[in-house]
């Protein structure tokens, strides 16, 4: 029988590759983001590329808790057996200083890369319990080891992803439940044109001088945390392309 995965935030980047990287291997692939558009052509190519599979598109927004309970409990049974949740959802949303910011895009954050967080995993782990095993694949990012400059809340919300990671991970020991925080740093994604809304310009700067790491690597990371053996956690992983060392340094040619 094949494993089921939801990934959240799967209509681009990181959430994108993992899906096509799980559906790959013979995952029953439950996907989900706000784009429905962008989920039924998702849905479309993961079921063309591997007719043994199944695939299920739900879309609806992670900081909204209506929808997400909305959407979970509406499950079928065939549907709540999720061996592997990815809680991928995420974003940034401006770079200034903490004077400067505006409410509107602390507020985007911590709906979305806390709250969402939070919505999905309450949602889904009265079904792993149930079964006695399951794994929680939260990705943070190395804004969640160091804070840098304009960095502020999105900087925060990644340090809550690492606490909750953390507290998920002791408190689920009873039920059997894996729980795996992965911490990127730069990825060549549609991250920074989100964070700076849309300059091209801005956003290509990012990742210029260098190679980054790229939404595949991320997939082959997550794919292999959830395969190991049974009685093997991967607690925290940190990565980062051969060019960065932390939050602060890069080096660019």
């Amino acid at each position: 029988m094949n494993k089921t995965i939801l990934i959240t935030g799967a209509t681009s980047g990181l959430g994108k590759a993992i899906a096509e990287k799980f559906a790959a291997a013979g995952y029953n692939c439950i996907i989900t983001g706000r784009r429905k558009e962008r989920l039924q052509a998702l849905a479309a190519a993961l079921s063309s590329s591997n007719n043994r599979i199944k695939i299920l598109p739900l879309a609806y927004d992670v900081s909204k808790k209506e929808e997400v309970f909305n959407a979970i409990n509406n499950l079928s049974e065939e549907w709540r057996n999720i061996d592997v949740l990815v809680n991928n959802a995420g974003l940034a949303a401006g770079r200034d200083p903490f004077d400067e910011a505006l409410l509107h895009d602390w507020e985007t954050m911590i709906d979305t890369n806390v709250k969402g967080l939070l919505y999905l995993s309450k949602a889904i782990i009265p079904f792993m319990k149930a079964r006695k095993k399951g794994h929680i694949i939260n990705i943070g990012s190395t804004a969640g080891k160091e804070v840098y400059k304009d960095g502020n809340v999105y900087c925060a919300t990644k340090f809550a992803v690492n606490a909750i990671s953390q507290a998920q991970r002791i408190d689920l020991l009873p039920h059997r439940i894996k729980v795996t925080c992965i911490n990127p740093g730069a990825v060549d994604t549609e991250f920074s044109m989100v964070r700076f809304k849309g300059d091209e310009q801005k956003a290509k700067a990012v990742y210029e001088g260098y190679e980054p790491l790229h939404a595949e690597d991320i997939a082959s990371t997550v794919f292999y945390c959830a395969t190991l053996p049974a009685h093997v956690c991967i607690n925290d992983l940190v990565m980062t392309c051969l060019s960065q060392a932390n939050s602060f340094y890069t080096y660019k040619e």
